[in-house]
């Protein structure tokens, strides 16, 4: 009988105690990943930025074009009473069920804190540190508790994209990442070691490598994984006109130059560009044992003006996310699509609407 009572009191907490692969394991197995983009991070609704309502088909349909990974970009100031902090239950409700439909299909989720009127990223300084740790505590407790029972295909990302760039919003920023953990870790459950995302000072790769030089304290070992964006150059991935310190690049990629609209080739941030940035993420973070998503990336395709290259155009922006997702995954870095509703997918009919930018990612994964 005492050697029967020994065997329950050894074998209860390890039940009880279980805890989550490690950051290492659980990135290692994503493979590339699409943003909810314009949907539950939208001001102050699922649709109001031209999105669709999320349903179960439309992340069905995401898995079957070959990804294994959502983003879930979301908003929480618009959805709360911004004195209390407190959360709306319809919406957090909400929120679930979205991320329900994804681990229905097996698929890592990423949830986040996005931009949501910038009561966090636009607030990266000593004045306001007090309150946005504090309103920052509320709801990490909050949205953990809520998921505290999910397994490891539900990470949390802290932030989005803080606005710090110099060592002073540093060290401001890391506070809030600490508020984070914290935060996440009381909740208990498997939140005790749930991998955690945290986001270099404005997502910028730059100044992550300049500036992100400690990272925040955990209670438990190599569960913390890093994220930066990629939107460069900015003239080829994002910029829709003409500026008069620069003009919008057409044409991007080594063999991708137009040899008649020479003016629109672009003349910086080319593949060496990402070879290198993505080569010193790698070595200051990924090969020392922290893993490294990229949020969010992508360049886009435009109606180009009578005389140029349309189909050149097209066949850069392929080039772009072809490249760039293979560099990625050479280097252990998870990449993440950044799409909106009508962009990669009609999420209304939830049909593919454009296969060649789909064919391109795919062939950078593998």
């Amino acid at each position: 009988m005492l050697r029967r009572f020994f065997m329950v009191v050894f074998i209860f907490p390890l039940c009880v105690y279980a805890q989550l692969p490690t950051a290492k394991e659980v990135v290692g197995k994503m493979k590339v990943g699409c943003n909810l983009g314009n949907t539950l991070e939208a001001i102050c609704s699922e649709t109001a930025w031209g999105g669709a309502v999320t349903t179960q088909r439309l992340i069905d349909s995401v898995k079957a074009a070959g990804f294994n990974a959502v983003r879930i970009p979301c908003a929480w100031f618009c959805h709360s009473d911004t004195v209390s902090s407190i959360i709306d239950t319809v919406w957090m409700n909400r929120v679930k069920q979205v991320v329900d439909y994804c681990m229905k299909d097996s698929m890592y989720v990423v949830l986040n804190m996005h931009w949501d009127k910038g009561w966090l990223e636009n607030r990266i300084n000593k004045t306001n540190q007090k309150e946005v740790n504090s309103r920052l505590q509320k709801y990490w407790t909050q949205i953990a508790t809520a998921f505290k029972n999910y397994n490891e295909h539900l990470l949390f990302a802290g932030t989005n994209e803080p606005d710090a760039k110099d060592a002073a919003g540093m060290d401001v920023l890391l506070s809030y990442h600490q508020t984070f953990i914290n935060a996440v870790r009381a909740t208990g459950g498997k939140n005790t070691s749930r991998t955690l995302i945290i986001q270099g000072p404005a997502t910028d790769v730059d100044h992550t490598l300049q500036l992100m030089n400690t990272l925040p304290v955990d209670k438990i070992k190599d569960r913390l994984a890093v994220e930066v964006h990629y939107y460069t150059p900015y003239q080829f991935c994002l910029m829709n006109k003409d500026e008069a310190w620069g003009k919008i690049f057409y044409y991007w990629g080594k063999n991708y130059h137009s040899e008649t609209d020479t003016s629109r080739n672009a003349t910086w941030g080319e593949e060496n560009a990402i070879e290198e940035k993505l080569e010193l993420i790698k070595r200051k973070f990924t090969d020392k044992g922290v893993p490294v998503i990229i949020g969010e990336f992508a360049a886009y395709k435009r109606k180009l003006p009578q005389g140029s290259d349309q189909k050149l155009h097209e066949s850069s922006v392929e080039h772009f996310q072809r490249y760039f997702i293979k560099t990625a995954v050479n280097k252990g870095l998870v990449p993440f699509y950044w799409d909106i509703n009508m962009g990669l997918f009609d999420r209304t009919r939830c049909v593919v609407l454009d296969q060649s930018i789909l064919n391109a990612i795919m062939q950078g994964a593998k």
